[in-house]
């Protein structure tokens, strides 16, 4: 375990979903509280994390999902904790349930995504955006493809389903789990969802993941 000052949330959800802008409207909200907050990415803005996106288009399966939790462990190692000791609030695009959604659908199995990504801090709010499948869709029409996943159209229903499978797991494993609706939310009123939900939560330890078995 590993004590620290600040708070890490993370969000993930369906491509399309609304993370980034989510994002940018937290960020204003916790900075206008006077929080100082970090915002990152997974895969990484590091070198390794830059190439883990490029090669996310062709590679696949296991191979991917190796080199997404080698640079998520690095990222945590050498970007997020430093942050967290320094008290500040991490608002971190995709984590571990991203992982339980895409690289499953790549076909690799829950518990070896686990276990590949056992000892990853659990974050102090881990927050899944949801929406509606047709609204994913004409958002992602709107926005243009940016990845192989969001390509098939059938795709953004299975995402949907795969991120409320993989949500009894990562609470299995102590994380908090908010679920948003963002169908008919603004990126403020996400925003605001968020920070009332951070009101109520303590920001002391960290307990490392460890596969279920």
């Amino acid at each position: 375990m590993s004590t620290r000052g600040g708070m890490l949330i993370t969000l993930d959800g369906p491509g399309g979903v609304g993370k980034s802008t989510a994002i940018a409207a937290t960020q204003r909200a916790l900075t206008a509280d006077g929080r100082t907050v970090h915002t990152a990415t997974q895969p990484s803005a590091a070198p390794f994390g830059q190439a883990v996106r490029a090669v996310a288009q062709s590679m696949r399966g296991r191979a991917l999902a190796l080199a997404v939790a080698a640079d998520r462990l690095h990222q945590l190692e050498t970007e997020v904790r430093p942050a967290l000791a320094a008290g500040r609030t991490v608002l971190l695009d995709r984590y571990l349930p991203s992982t339980l959604v895409l690289q499953r659908a790549d076909g690799v199995p829950v518990e070896d995504l686990l276990a590949m990504n056992a000892g990853v801090d659990v974050p102090d709010l881990s927050v899944i955006l949801f929406a509606r499948a047709d609204t994913v869709l004409r958002r992602l029409a709107h926005r243009g493809t940016r990845h192989r996943f969001e390509t098939d159209p059938a795709n953004a229903q299975r995402e949907i389903d795969l991120y409320r499978e993989a949500i009894p797991h990562l609470e299995r494993l102590g994380y908090r789990i908010l679920t948003v609706d963002a169908t008919d939310l603004t990126p403020k009123e996400v925003a605001g969802t968020i920070v009332s939900a951070l009101s109520s939560l303590p920001a002391t330890v960290v307990n490392p993941t460890t596969p279920t078995r």
